[in-house]
């Protein structure tokens, strides 16, 4: 079958992505010195017949920092660090979104000299984060003050400002996976009383702030936000996760944002109601899905309506040309999880293409 919708163009006013197989952003940890390199030229640029690659998510600042190993985007030598990814991927055929990323409490003190990791407010919650001496338990956070806040929402538009400097083609504003944004905008972390927390109007202000932040450095349609509300990782929660994220999803509607694109998994336990569809009605830009796709289940997407594109991850790892397996109905490679987070090449840029 070479019929595939999942294979077709998708024009938009400002792009042309050359098929509907995109890449998710994929935490790798290949930069022990949170600066891109020749190696993450390579591996972005073999992966560059994606419709659009999303970035691995980047931090914004130092007290964004919350994985060991990973990229920034707030400093001269990173700046042109991503621009040897940039031009590799766009020597390619290929165009790039920088993931912007802030992991709020989701960090941990080794990374910061001592200091407690920000967040809304200092509830506690269980998860781990991944320091320079392994896996360690996450700590109960520090509260943001009005003035960090703000400041944070200047380095989200500095952060823009630097992945427009490197060459990228848009950002996305990580908001999903318990990190910053999500962390303000879900009441189960958000316990504050000020303009950030409370109603729902002001606990999405972060997100929109940061998202607009991001328009002013872009425009509308080269910016995605990432959502998540049926992910529970870093222990997150909110009493009403449909009225919350259905907000959202209609504040970056009116911003005209280019890209939404929505974490809930392809199949769901029985009687979970998806709220993918309801987001869908609500959002006039390209929607894209992410979340356990395969071949089948994409194209099924595609053709129901239900989605405009979808991100494929680890199948992305070991296929590196996905849309052309996906083209001639190709056996796909496994990929090995002991590489995902450590090494150099093996298990990173050693996965051939097809012949």
């Amino acid at each position: 079958m070479t019929d595939l919708k999942l294979l077709t163009a998708l024009k938009t006013d400002t792009f042309e992505f050359k098929n509907r197989v995109f890449m998710a952003p994929m935490t790798r940890a290949r930069t022990p010195d949170h600066v891109a390199n020749d190696r993450t030229a390579l591996y972005y640029s073999q992966r560059a017949s994606a419709g659009l690659i999303i970035s691995e998510g980047t931090q914004i600042s130092e007290q964004a920092i919350g994985w060991t190993n990973t990229p920034g985007i707030h400093t001269s030598e990173q700046i042109e660090g991503w621009r040897k990814v940039t031009e590799a991927v766009h020597a390619a055929g290929g165009l790039i979104f920088a993931q912007l990323w802030h992991t709020g409490r989701a960090s941990h003190p080794d990374f910061h000299d001592g200091a407690l990791p920000v967040a809304p407010s200092a509830v506690p919650f269980e998860s781990q984060a991944f320091t320079p001496e392994g896996p360690k338990p996450t700590v109960t956070p520090r509260a943001m003050t009005l003035e960090e806040i703000q400041s944070t929402i200047a380095d989200y538009e500095a952060a823009a400002r630097a992945a427009q400097a490197a060459g990228f083609d848009g950002v996305e504003v990580h908001g999903a996976n318990g990190y910053l944004p999500a962390q303000f905008l879900e009441d189960g972390p958000n316990k504050r009383t000020d303009a950030y927390g409370g109603p729902i109007e002001n606990r999405a202000r972060f997100l929109l702030e940061a998202t607009d932040a991001a328009i002013r450095v872009f425009g509308p349609s080269r910016v995605s936000v990432r959502l998540s509300p049926r992910i529970p990782y870093n222990d997150m929660g909110d009493s009403d996760l449909e009225g919350t994220y259905m907000f959202a999803v209609e504040a970056l509607e009116a911003r005209k944002v280019g890209i939404l694109h929505f974490m809930e998994a392809a199949q769901l336990p029985d009687g979970l109601k998806p709220l993918a569809p309801e987001a869908r009605k609500r959002f006039s830009g390209v929607f894209v899905v992410n979340v356990g796709y395969d071949r089948e289940t994409g194209e099924q997407a595609i053709a129901s309506g239900l989605a405009d594109a979808v991100t494929f991850g680890t199948l992305f790892i070991s296929n590196p040309d996905l849309p052309e397996r996906f083209r001639r109905n190709a056996a796909l490679a496994p990929s090995d999880p002991s590489s995902y987070y450590v090494g150099d090449e093996q298990g990173y840029t050693d996965y051939p293409p097809l012949t």
